[in-house]
């Protein structure tokens, strides 16, 4: 609970920081950006290549998929409660990140010449929020189960490279600035944290309240 409190108040730094039009970060904004639209220019195969991960294997549908799948597995293992859980915690990213959007309105970069499109306000990111939301979550459930060290590694490994990898395509493809991948990272990463918190402090009043 405490990491999800801290990872929000650093979330709304951040965005207090750009809606106040800080200059050095919105310089370094502007600069990262303009970076990586330079090499989405000059190399199509990989701004083809990012455009595939962040359409298709990162793409907030198949994060809310992947969640689906983990809830259902959890589901199966009897937990139905918890199943639910994540599905309203995954549908509860989506609602604050809307919200959020509209209430920040940010513009997107704007390119004379782009190599993609998004719709809606730029921060904070979507696809780093949901993302974030999901692996946490994903993460926790595997931890949780008693898996090995085996799938618990593989289970963080997939976390980090997708979350970062979600935010490096969104930044590529010219549709977000740096600072709306991290506000979406901390925002989702804090939400489903505070997730996992609210059910283990409930479940051990379950157990506590439970006869001996």
């Amino acid at each position: 609970m405490w990491t999800a409190l801290a990872l929000t108040a650093a979330a709304f730094a951040v965005a207090g920081l750009v809606a106040a039009g800080w200059r050095p970060l919105l310089e370094t904004d502007a600069d990262v950006a303009r970076w990586f639209h330079g090499r989405a220019l000059a190399h199509p195969a990989w701004t083809e290549t990012c455009r595939v991960f962040s359409d298709w294997v990162w793409d907030p549908v198949t994060m809310r998929i992947l969640v689906g799948v983990a809830a259902l597995w959890v589901w199966l293992r009897g937990e139905a409660l918890l199943a639910l859980w994540c599905v309203a915690t995954a549908a509860a990213g989506t609602g604050v990140q809307q919200g959020l959007k509209s209430l920040l309105d940010r513009d997107r970069p704007h390119w004379e010449h782009p190599v993609d499109s998004a719709h809606y306000s730029a921060m904070p990111s979507g696809h780093a929020m949901t993302a974030a939301v999901a692996f946490v979550l994903v993460v926790w459930l595997v931890r949780r189960s008693g898996a090995g060290r085996g799938p618990v590694y593989a289970a963080y490994a997939a976390a980090v490279v997708s979350v970062a990898g979600v935010c490096l395509t969104r930044i590529a493809l010219g549709v977000h600035w740096l600072t709306d991948t991290v506000v979406g990272t901390l925002l989702g990463v804090a939400l489903a944290a505070a997730a996992a918190g609210w059910w283990t402090v409930l479940a051990h009043r379950r157990a506590e309240g439970e006869p001996a």
